[in-house]
């Protein structure tokens, strides 16, 4: 049988990092398939230095960004652009992974040129079309288009199951980012330690990882967080309290400005992923906006505060390894100080990773060779 091409659509650093495992696992049977890896560069920095963390370049470099852009600007642009990638490219199928504007965008792309699409992390649900903004709706609506949904868990098959979605297209194979984290060797994670020695920051059992940066959460909530975490850090000067920064000045010039004098929190550029890993599997407590961190976390027992008012990621929080928090200042304070007025050790926790094991990928390669029939 000819070999199938297979379009991996992808623009954020989270894509990358979870659709990597994927494309590596394809790429191991070139007589199968094909893989074109196209990147919208969504975020155009983030997304190429961690694609060469795995050993991957993109076919096709897209560079849809411009500056202040809208969402319908944003649409506009990538839908445009893969109108040219699917008119030059002969493709069987296009897979992407999660809820961002690129995902969207790949999916109905796909959709237009009744290409089938395989969603990798389907299933994610909030229910509040505002909460996360714009990434509720655009998960919602690549469901309907998809023709195979990779569930990380089991509540996400049952979200897709209620919206009418064929229990024959539906596959639990955990969440692929678990598998990323098994990418590490030793070398990288001594090359990360020797990235803060560098840096002169000491990673000790007394480190706070700090990552806020969603679109809701800009405004008056980004000042509740930085006077919760300004508080900690007045509070705790033993302990150190890392902040990468997202490059949207709607946050990076509210934490510059307001974080940048205290000599226990260092605010620094978004970091490369293994770089990331480093301080999550180090950190003693971690307060965080991020999808992909909450769900990276518990491999490492950390204790993570989840800085939204909903999540779609709902497992961490009934296995007690993660506490919704939003951006309540109090709720912050409090549980932070129960974590930091304690011991590493002691707080630890023991829970599994209710997100998966690490072998997502090669389930994955599994339900799509047989949906090929190969």
């Amino acid at each position: 049988m000819e070999r199938k091409n297979i379009l991996f659509v992808f623009g954020t650093r989270p894509e990358v990092i979870k659709l990597a495992p994927v494309i590596l696992e394809l790429k191991k049977h070139p007589d199968k398939f094909n893989v074109i890896i196209c990147n919208t560069e969504q975020q155009k920095e983030l997304s190429n230095q961690t694609l060469s963390y795995f050993g991957l370049n993109a076919d096709i470099n897209l560079d849809v960004m411009k500056p202040n852009q809208s969402l319908l600007g944003v649409q506009t642009r990538i839908l445009t652009a893969l109108d040219w990638v699917f008119s030059e490219h002969k493709i069987d199928a296009t897979i992407v992974q999660g809820d961002t504007m690129t995902v969207l965008c790949g999916a109905l792309a796909s959709f237009y040129n009744k290409i089938p699409v395989f969603h990798v992390e389907a299933g994610l649900r909030s229910y509040d079309i505002y909460e996360p903004f714009p990434e509720e709706v655009m998960r919602q609506m690549t469901s309907r288009v998809a023709e195979l949904h990779f569930a990380p868990t089991e509540k996400n098959r049952q979200a897709l199951l209620k919206e009418n979605i064929s229990d024959n297209k539906i596959h639990v194979v955990g969440n692929t980012v678990i598998d990323a984290l098994f990418c590490l060797s030793e070398a990288t994670m001594n090359d990360a330690a020797g990235f803060y020695k560098k840096q002169g920051i000491e990673i000790n059992d007394r480190v706070v990882l700090i990552t806020a940066h969603r679109r809701e959460n800009h405004g008056e909530r980004i000042d509740r967080i930085i006077d919760a975490i300004k508080y900690l850090a007045e509070k705790y000067t033993d302990h150190t309290f890392i902040i990468p920064v997202h490059p949207n000045p709607n946050v990076k010039n509210k934490i510059h400005d307001r974080l940048g004098v205290y000599q226990n929190i260092k605010l620094m550029q978004p970091l490369d992923y293994p770089y990331l890993v480093y301080l999550m599997k180090n950190a003693k407590l971690i307060m965080t906006d991020s999808g992909g961190i909450q769900e990276e976390a518990p491999s490492f027992g950390c204790p993570t505060l989840v800085m939204r008012y909903e999540t779609e990621r709902q497992e961490g929080i009934d296995a007690g390894v993660s506490v919704l928090v939003g951006a309540d200042y109090d709720k912050i304070v409090s549980l932070s100080e129960n974590i930091l007025s304690d011991t590493r050790k002691n707080t630890r926790l023991k829970a599994s990773n209710p997100y998966g094991d690490g072998t997502s990928a090669k389930q994955i390669y599994n339900v799509i060779n047989n949906f090929f029939k190969i």
